[in-house]
């Protein structure tokens, strides 16, 4: 298959590891499928990038790793953006028709860290407090806590800081049965460090979702639950493209490094592009973008189906993990490949 693809992702700036590590993998993708790949620089504006993109006519465009770059790339970009790395809810019809969404929205992140805890013993009644940094993904990820927090019959209360503020308001969080935090990464961290002063029930970051939360805290990381994307430990043979041994090999040759999800999620998405090329019979931007709302499959990332109305994705599932031992465990009790 011959095609010409651009991927838009931070390269520099605070998203550039994971922008990074996606543009890695996009690129084993695109060598495996014989396309061309331009990848531009998302930092410091997305907006910008996408109209670099655009201007040369490309047959796809996949967008950038972190919500806010990936919203801002889609309102400034008229061509079909294959979402792999915003994890948003808000880019969705009819504001964007436009965009084709990879990954789960942070929305369901602590809907899944609730239903595991309660699963393991956690009883009705019981309380949570939230953090959230009073940003769009902070703001997502607790609009999502608090209609599961209800469901499961437990008494949410959230305290919001700004960017980089979490520690001016850790002397004002209730006493609770489990904590939840949802900001930045160095956000994350200082609530992990902070909540060894207390004893919790459960502790959920949003940061324990990925490897290199481990790296910056040490053992402290044992006992701390997050929500992920993706997990190298799903069947070998989707429905489409290789499995996650295939991946992970191919990666570490690329990198030296394991995946982290970011980088599955941007593969997935050349799998699934192609894909729909395969049932368009065309690469031209407008057809394809609609097989994939017709579009029900499997990838190494899991399950892929967006919603016919909204275009959220529905297919794909949060997994949950704990960290034991100095490990990230899967602990989620449903099937997480659909």
């Amino acid at each position: 298959m011959a095609g010409r693809a651009v991927l838009v992702t931070p390269l520099s700036g605070p998203l550039a590891r994971f922008g990074s590590s996606g543009a890695t993998a996009l690129g084993l993708w695109a060598k495996r499928c014989g396309v061309g790949l331009e990848v531009i620089d998302a930092h410091p504006s997305a907006a910008s990038a996408i109209s670099d993109a655009e201007a040369s006519r490309p047959d796809v465009v996949f967008g950038p790793y972190g919500s806010g770059p990936a919203v801002a790339a889609a309102a400034a970009g008229t061509m079909p953006l294959w979402n792999h790395g915003g994890a948003t809810n808000r880019l969705t019809r009819p504001r964007y028709p436009h965009v084709v969404n990879v990954p789960s929205a942070a929305y369901s992140y602590f809907d899944a860290v609730l239903e595991t805890v309660v699963a393991e013993g956690l009883r009705a009644g019981s309380r949570v407090a939230l953090l959230h940094a009073d940003t769009g993904f902070g703001r997502e990820v607790a609009a999502g806590a608090a209609p599961a927090a209800r469901r499961l019959g437990l008494l949410l209360q959230s305290t919001t800081f700004r960017p980089g503020g979490v520690a001016d308001v850790l002397g004002q969080v209730p006493a609770a049965d489990v904590l939840l935090s949802a900001g930045s990464f160095d956000d994350d961290i200082a609530v992990a460090r902070w909540s060894t002063e207390r004893r919790w029930r459960a502790v959920g970051l949003v940061a324990a979702g990925v490897d290199e939360l481990r790296v910056v805290l040490g053992e402290r990381v044992d006992g701390c639950y997050g929500p992920c994307q993706w997990l190298a430990d799903g069947p070998d043979a989707p429905a489409d493209g290789p499995g996650d041994e295939w991946f992970v090999r191919c990666y570490r040759d690329a990198s030296g490094t394991h995946p982290p999800y970011p980088a599955a999620a941007a593969f997935a998405a050349g799998v699934i592009w192609q894909r729909c090329v395969q049932d368009a019979g065309t690469v031209e931007p407008v057809p394809v973008l609609a097989a994939s709302r017709r579009l029900d499959t499997t990838t190494l990332f899991g399950r892929f189906r967006v919603d016919p109305l909204t275009g959220a994705q529905t297919g794909h599932r949060i997994r949950v993990v704990q960290w034991r031992g100095g490990q990230r465990v899967p602990v989620d009790h449903r099937r997480h490949r659909g």
